[in-house]
């Protein structure tokens, strides 16, 4: 053999080598195959054993389109609803699959020139949600919110950062589908967020109350001529004189008589109120913190028609200091706050007095007092660890009135014999804080209880020192050091 036909035939050994080692290769490690625009065409299906195509799923949006090639030439194709999707034949092995403008389910089948199938496709018509996948990855780039398609309607998965974030997604699908029952949400809220809300309700009230007046009163005979004068001068700003008031009486004469009694009160007072009510409750959740009580007050007579005997029926009025509110954790620590906060208590303004007969001779009484009640409800956003007033109220009421006998009271200095005059200031000034907290549970050793220390004292101490009960600290634990200023510690009144 000459060496050109040696050379010849070493070359075809080579070329089958190669071409046997690129084979295989691409086939063993398909990442090492390039890409190239056919790669990008939806192959056919391969046929079973029994000679039947296995029908292949393919789904498309409204409007898209996919390239089919196949390995025979198509002689005849069947569209199942050509409203849905559509087959347009280009040449011989090749065709277009298009959706169509609605949403939908259909088949298409692929027939060679002997009647045999070539293949088969279930076709999927479903919204194009492309544009709302980009969407929700640039918006919400901290969730994880898969969006499909089901018939016109669009099923939202996965996960979210914040309840927020979530119902931004639902948001933006309902926008897509028109909301209602095609829209389908079925995200989870990972790690929701616990709020502690912590509310003062700081209150100072002041009054101030004056009274003076002069009664006059004159026994006057002449022969058989009796003339009584009596000038009672009512104080009418405070409603009635004070109670326990002072009075200064003073007689002239035997016959004829003048008593005078001069009634001179001044009461001062000063009423502080602080509440801090605290209440936890998680992200998008709401809670409510009643501490107080019911008072009973008549709601009328129910009579028994037999016996013909009345008894009060009792209705009950609560008071005392409650706080409601639903936190949502926004973005950036910030929270959404909507809260109803009162506070309320027993008071003898405005009182009444209700009197019941019981038989000829006895009367019962019963005084229903009033409900003095400082409430207030609002929506605010604060980020976690601030402060903000969220109500406040500066009131300055003043009272002043001067009875007496017209004419007599108008007189310089000696009018005042004749008059009563009575003065009445009420200030309050009454401020509403609110603080929340993002927070997190800790270990029970790092918590404090108002009991801690608490120690009863043995019966010598009680008797002999008058003491109450000891305070110790708590056993094991180890306080951090710290610098005071000023006086602290416990006072005992």
């Amino acid at each position: 053999m000459n060496s050109g036909a040696r050379f010849a035939k070493m070359r075809t050994s080579m070329v089958r080598a190669l071409s046997f080692s690129a084979v295989t290769a691409f086939t063993l490690n398909p990442a090492l195959t390039p890409v190239i625009a056919a790669d990008y065409r939806t192959p056919a299906p391969v046929a079973a054993g029994d000679g039947q195509m296995n029908s292949r799923f393919l789904s498309l949006g409204v409007g898209k389109a996919v390239v089919i090639d196949l390995p025979r030439e198509i002689k005849d194709v069947l569209v199942a609803d050509p409203k849905i999707a559509n087959a347009v034949i280009r040449s011989s092995q090749r065709a277009y699959i298009i959706g169509g403008d609605k949403p939908g389910q259909t088949n298409i089948v692929f027939f060679d020139s002997a009647g045999q199938q070539i293949a088969a496709y279930d076709i999927a018509v479903k919204r194009d949600l492309n544009g709302v996948r980009a969407a929700l990855k640039q918006l919400l780039p901290n969730s994880d919110i898969q969006i499909e398609g089901v018939g016109d309607g669009v099923v939202l998965a996965g996960t979210a950062a914040t309840p927020i974030e979530a119902q931004q997604a639902a948001d933006l699908a309902g926008r897509l589908v028109g909301g209602g029952d095609k829209l389908v949400n079925s995200i989870t809220v990972r790690g929701r967020d616990q709020v502690m809300l912590k509310v003062t309700v700081a209150e100072v009230a002041r009054s101030i109350i004056k009274q003076l007046g002069v009664d006059l009163s004159a026994n006057l005979t002449y022969g058989t001529a009796v003339v009584n004068f009596n000038n009672s001068n009512p104080f009418t700003a405070q409603g009635g004189p004070l109670v326990g008031g002072n009075a200064l009486t003073t007689s002239f004469g035997a016959t004829p008589s003048v008593s005078t009694t001069l009634r001179a009160m001044e009461s001062a007072g000063v009423i502080r109120t602080l509440a801090e009510p605290n209440l936890t409750a998680i992200s998008g959740e709401s809670a409510t913190f009643i501490a107080g009580g019911e008072f009973p007050i008549p709601a009328g007579y129910a009579c028994d028609p037999t016996t013909h005997v009345c008894t009060t029926q009792i209705s009950y009025k609560k008071f005392g200091v409650s706080l409601n509110f639903t936190p949502v954790v926004l973005t950036a620590g910030r929270i959404s706050l909507h809260v109803m906060t009162e506070v309320s208590e027993l008071s003898n303004e405005n009182s009444i007095t209700v009197s019941q007969a019981l038989s000829s001779s006895t009367t019962n009484s019963i005084t229903i007092p009033s409900i003095k009640t400082r409430r207030t409800e609002t929506t605010l956003e604060i980020p976690s660890g601030g402060a903000m007033a969220m109500a406040g109220l500066i009131q300055d009421q003043t009272k002043q009135a001067i009875n007496g006998m017209p004419g007599l009271m108008q007189l310089p200095v000696l009018g005042s014999l004749f008059r009563s005059r009575d003065f009445v200031n009420n200030q309050t000034e009454l401020m509403i804080l609110v603080t929340p907290y993002v927070v997190r549970a800790v270990a029970q050793k790092d918590l404090s209880r108002p009991d801690d220390g608490f120690t009863a004292v043995s019966d010598p101490q009680a008797d002999l020192l008058g003491s109450i009960n000891r305070i110790y600290g708590v056993p094991g634990r180890q306080e951090p050091a710290r610098n005071y200023r000023g006086q602290y510690g416990f006072i005992t009144d």
